[in-house]
Parts: structure tokens; sequence; C-alpha cells
């Protein structure tokens, strides 16, 4: 009953309009005013950060900001992963044969997440990581490892919410969100899948980085609101580390994998 009700109410203010308003209102001037609240409830600090309070000129250009250059030194070994962005690891582990994954209990299909039966066969017992960004986190998205875009796509349109209660109550928000998937070729010929969720409201993930060779820990887009990414990984590709655990923070350009 909860689950339904909980579905309805998402369902009857996820709208176009409802959207737009709220991006609106992001994006406004007056909208500045906001951010010193916003930081207090979050608890987020500016020594990071490359701006200070007063130069941002909304609450959008806040929630997208970005860091001075060192914030986040990048492992650079290269065979190894690194996390793309500040975030919660909410969820890790294995594939199933069947080509689904658990999340807070729900199974998810990977015909559904990448909308092809043929890619989803690529990831059949391999490994999923899931990460989960907070309202409080640096929404910028970098390179987890050097690679070759293989291709890139778009599914979905509408978003429930990916926090615990959308992950818990919501209709499968990580593989019916609006999402943009990429898929890579990395060293050792292995193949990943790097797969960006929209959440509540906001569908927008913009793309930063249009090129087809990507480097470790550079930019390649950024969420305008919280969300999720999603990595799969080829069967026998890869070892999580040690730093791997559910409901741990990690930052981006910690490591969180090794290759075989």
């Amino acid at each position: 009953m909860k689950e339904k009700l909980y579905q309805r109410l998402i369902e009857l203010t996820n709208g176009k309009q409802s959207s737009q308003l709220l991006q609106t209102i992001a994006k406004a001037k007056w909208s500045k005013r906001i951010i010193p609240s916003y930081m207090k409830v979050y608890d987020i600090k500016l020594e990071e950060v490359s701006k200070k309070q007063q130069q941002f000129s909304s609450l959008h250009d806040f929630f997208t900001r970005e860091l001075l250059e060192d914030a986040r030194p990048i492992e650079q070994n290269t065979t190894t992963y690194v996390s793309p962005v500040d975030a919660k690891i909410e969820s890790f582990g294995r594939i199933e044969w069947d080509m689904t994954f658990l999340v807070k209990g729900k199974p998810y299909a990977l015909q559904d997440l990448l909308g092809n039966t043929e890619r989803a066969a690529q990831y059949a017992d391999g490994h999923f990581i899931v990460f989960y960004l907070s309202p409080a986190d640096y929404h910028r998205i970098h390179s987890p490892i050097d690679g070759r875009v293989l291709r890139q796509y778009t599914l979905g349109q509408k978003s429930y919410p990916v926090n615990q209660l959308g992950l818990t109550y919501g209709r499968k928000p990580i593989s019916h969100n609006y999402r943009s998937v990429t898929e890579l070729k990395v060293v050792k010929n292995q193949q990943v899948a790097f797969i960006k969720v929209g959440a509540t409201f906001v569908n927008s993930i913009v793309l930063t980085n249009t090129t087809t060779q990507w480097r470790k820990g550079e930019e390649i887009g950024y969420f305008s609101f919280g969300s999720t990414v999603v990595m799969l990984f080829e069967k026998d590709a890869i070892e999580f580390t040690d730093n791997v655990v559910q409901g741990s923070p990690i930052r981006m350009g910690e490591a969180f994998a090794n290759m075989l």
C-alpha cells in the first residue's frame, strides 16, 4: 500500500510543467539568495570550491559548482578504476546469470537498463556498482578510466527519485528513469558500461566532453540535480577494492576496482 501511494504521488507531480518550473527557479538570479541556507542544510563547505559564495549567479550555478584543480587526486594506475563522482556506494556485487542485479531488494534487468538484449548479455555474470549523489555532493561527472567511446545514447523520459525512498518504493528508477548510457572499450580489451541516471523532475544530464577518447579523471559532464551513476563490468574483469563498502562515501578519483 505504501509503495503504491508513493508511486502515485510522484506520478502526480513529476510532469513536464513541474520540471520546467523547478529548473526556472533554480536558474533565476534571485535563487542565489537561497545558497546560504542550502549550504547550511546540507553542511556544504567551500574550501575546495573554485568560486567564492558571492560569485555564484544562481542556485543552479552553485549546484553544478566546480572544484579547485587539485581538490581530487586521481589514482594513476592504468588498470585501476576510480570513482567518477563524489557519492555514497549504494550497492555493488555480482550480476546474476539471468542478467539481473539487486538494489534495495529490487531486481534490475540489464535489458531494461541498457535497452538492448545483446548489449546486456555482454555483462552477464559480471559485476555492477551503484553510486548515489545526494544534494550535498559535488555534481560534476568524470571519466573512471582511460577508454574509447564505443557508443552513447539516451533512454527513458520521466524520472523517479533515486534517494532511499525512491529506490525502496519507486518503479525501479535505476532502469526506468531518463538515463544516458556510455559504453567504453578500455585496456586489456575490456568493455564497461557507464550509465548516468536522471533524478526527480529534472532529467538534465549535460555532457561536456564530446570526444571519443576519454582520459581518467577528466570531466565528461554534470548532473543538474542529485542523481545516480551505475557501472557494469564483464565477467571476470574486475575485483573491488577494500574500501568498497555499502553505504560508505567515496570521492571522485578514489580507486574502487582493479582489473583482473
